[in-house]
Formats: structure tokens, C-alpha cells, sequence
């Protein structure tokens, strides 16, 4: 045969019986759609489940101060009270203001075409902590320590970014920076930050020369515990920067282990309910498929019962409990098997087996309902079939 006679004959032969065409394509489908979504959804939950376990090596904790009218809620030293509990191992405290989001800073008072001019950068003030605070590292030079803030030297730490927009690559020159006209000495450059990446383009000082530019109170509390200490340090950072304040200051970590414990078991419970359902639908196309053959092959017997008595009704009730008991069994089996898959799974990872005795009693059930729903369209052809139609 040539190849489009040949194409001819296949096109016929699939539109001759467009319904069982269709049923049989519709298998070949899901089958397909159930195996993309198997590796998609598989995959998507995979990392769904890897980003909650990640959620419980975070060991960051932040507090947020409000404003007061009197006196400020936390006071510069009260950091210290903070890296006295047990679980602390790094604490800062920074005061950030909205007058100093944006201030003019140049690396020198010339007037030089070829390099860079004032940048508009965002000015903080911090105690001595912030690097491990913030994880990160000198690039050059050095944090100001206790010593800068008890002399209120005119020192300031550049992040990596604020330092490449300002040209500067070295400190042990001493370089020098301008702030609203004002000269500070650049001793360090902060960089790598592993946490609160936004100071990378910040321009740090002490605490004893911010108040310069509005930065007189704190602000912000960040702190890192070591892992297991999250909830704890959460509970008690509040008590101990501010006794008596607790209620305004706001305490932000990571969620709880229970949390997160739950929401793994969602995201693996939600992963297998989409497969078995999908599941549940290729067997339903399954048994509407043979059942309509079976419809098709038993013309002759559908006539003869019509012709002897037989109300349509009856056709529709034998092909429907047919179904459903092709379901049923169905269901009793895949019951069993899969109790059985299970116990041997676990078996061999040397897990310990969950098995819920409702699933299992309530799998020959959905296996009928599915059985019944596949078989409604062939019965309803079968009854619809005349006698002496079918007898010819």
C-alpha cells in the first residue's frame, strides 16, 4: 500500500468508532499525564520539602524596636545582656533612620571627570558586633571596636558595594570619606554577608557619632543562635533587652520544628493524594474502555434478552454491576497489594511501617464508585441499543 492510502485506511478505521477511539486515547493520555506529572510534581515537592528542612537550620533571629517618645527601649549596651544567654553566639545593634537613607558621601573634596563624584548612600550606625552578626568579613582592614566608640574616633566601615561606588579598594592609607561634608577615616570594608545583604552598599559608624545624622536610638536587634536555640533565644531576647517592655518590641524567627515537621507532612500527603488520583482516573478509563468493548461484543446477547423481555433498565443494571464488581475487585486487590508494597518497602529501608486502617478499608469502596462511574456511559449504550437492530 502507498503511504497515503495507507494513512486512509488508519484515519477510517479510527473514526469509524469515535467513542472507543476516544476512550483509548483518553488511557494513552493520562497514562502520559501521569508520568509528567509524577517527575514535575515529585520534583516541585522535593524542593518544597528541602526549603522547610532549611527552614530549621536557620539560626537568625531579629528584633524590631518602635519608637518611643521618652526614652529609648533599648539602649546601645543592651546587647550585651542578649550574648550573655545560653544559645547566643553572635549579637548586634543597629539604628537606622529615615533622614539618613540618604545622604551625599565622596571620597574627596576634588572635582575629577573620570572618576565617580558624591553617591547617595544609606548611612548606619552599629556596635562593634555587626560582622559576625550580619556573617560576614573584613574584605580590609577592620570593625571599629569598644576603643573607637570610648574615643568617638571619626572612623567609618564601608560595605563592599558602597566602596566600589566610592573607589575604594585599600585602607592602610587611611583613606577618607565625606559625609554631608563632614570627613571620616575608612578603616575597613565589609563583605561576603551571608545575612541583611542590603549593608553591602551602607556606609557604618559608631554609635557615638551617628547621632550626627539621626541615628541616636536602636532600632533593629540581630542575632544568631546555635542551631536548636532558635525558639528559645526567641522566647527570652525580648525580656532581656528591655525588661518591662516586652509587648513592644517585635520578635522575628524562623518557624518552629512542629511547624515545619507539619508542613512536610502536607507537602508528602499532598504529593502522593495528586498521583493517586490520577491513578484512580487511568483505572476508571481502563474499565470503560473493556466495558464498552464488552458492550460491542455482546450485541447479539443484548437483542435476544430485549426481545424476551428485557427493559432497558435491566441492560443499564447488569452492565453497571459489572462494572462496579470489576471495581470492587479491583479495589480488594489494590488494597492488599499495597499493604503488602508498603510492609516490603519499609522492610528493606528499615523503616517502620504507617499503615491507616481506614485507607485500607476504605480502598474497596472508591475501587466500586470508580468502577460504577467508568461503567454509566457503556451501559446506557447498551440499553439504548433496539432489538431488531441488534439482532441484524
Amino acid at each position: 500500500m502507498k503511504i497515503r492510502d495507507l494513512w486512509t485506511e488508519a484515519m477510517a478505521g479510527m473514526l469509524a468508532r469515535p467513542v472507543r477511539t476516544a476512550l483509548t486515547t483518553l488511557g494513552t493520555v493520562l497514562g502520559i499525564t501521569t508520568l509528567v506529572i509524577t517527575l514535575g510534581v515529585a520534583a516541585t515537592a522535593g524542593n518544597q520539602i528541602v526549603g522547610r528542612f532549611d527552614e530549621l537550620t536557620a539560626t537568625s533571629v531579629t528584633v524590631e524596636v518602635q519608637e518611643n517618645e521618652g526614652s529609648p527601649l533599648v539602649g546601645w549596651d543592651a546587647v550585651d545582656q542578649v550574648t550573655r544567654l545560653r544559645g547566643v553566639e553572635s549579637a548586634a545593634a543597629v539604628s537606622e533612620a529615615r533622614e539618613s537613607a540618604n545622604l551625599s558621601v565622596r571620597s574627596n573634596k576634588l572635582v575629577d571627570p573620570a572618576r565617580a563624584g558624591a553617591q547617595t548612600l544609606t548611612v548606619i550606625a552599629s556596635t562593634p558586633g555587626l560582622p559576625a552578626a550580619v556573617k560576614g568579613r573584613m574584605l580590609q582592614g577592620r570593625y571599629f571596636d569598644a576603643g573607637h566608640l570610648k574615643r568617638a574616633d571619626q572612623v567609618v566601615v564601608l560595605g563592599e558595594q558602597a566602596a566600589a561606588m566610592l573607589g575604594i579598594t585599600r585602607v592602610d592609607r587611611a583613606p577618607a570619606v565625606f559625609i554631608e561634608g563632614r570627613a571620616y577615616t575608612v578603616i575597613g570594608i565589609l563583605g561576603a554577608f551571608r545575612r541583611e545583604k542590603g549593608f553591602g552598599g551602607a556606609v557604618m559608624l559608631p554609635p557615638t557619632i551617628g547621632r550626627r545624622y539621626g541615628l541616636r536610638d536602636v532600632t533593629r536587634v540581630l542575632i544568631n543562635t546555635s542551631l536548636g536555640a532558635v525558639d528559645l533565644i526567641a522566647g527570652q531576647a525580648a525580656t532581656a533587652l528591655s525588661p518591662g517592655n516586652e509587648g513592644m518590641l517585635q520578635v522575628i524567627s524562623p518557624p518552629s520544628p512542629t511547624r515545619a515537621r507539619d508542613g512536610v507532612q502536607d507537602d508528602v500527603n499532598g504529593l502522593f493524594l495528586i498521583l493517586g488520583l490520577v491513578s484512580l482516573v487511568v483505572g476508571a478509563v481502563g474499565i470503560a474502555n473493556v466495558t464498552l468493548v464488552t458492550v460491542m461484543e455482546r450485541v447479539a446477547e443484548i437483542g435476544l434478552r430485549r426481545s424476551l423481555g428485557a427493559a432497558r433498565r435491566h441492560i443499564a443494571a447488569q452492565f453497571l454491576l459489572e462494572s462496579t464488581l470489576t471495581g470492587l475487585t479491583g479495589g480488594v486487590i489494590g488494597a492488599s497489594l499495597g499493604m503488602v508494597a508498603v510492609v516490603a518497602v519499609s522492610a528493606a529501608k528499615q523503616w517502620t511501617p504507617v499503615l491507616d486502617v481506614r485507607l485500607a478499608l476504605a480502598a474497596p469502596a472508591a475501587g466500586a464508585l470508580v468502577g460504577l462511574l467508568a461503567g454509566l456511559y457503556p451501559a446506557l449504550r447498551a440499553a439504548r441499543m433496539e432489538p431488531v437492530d441488534a439482532l441484524r
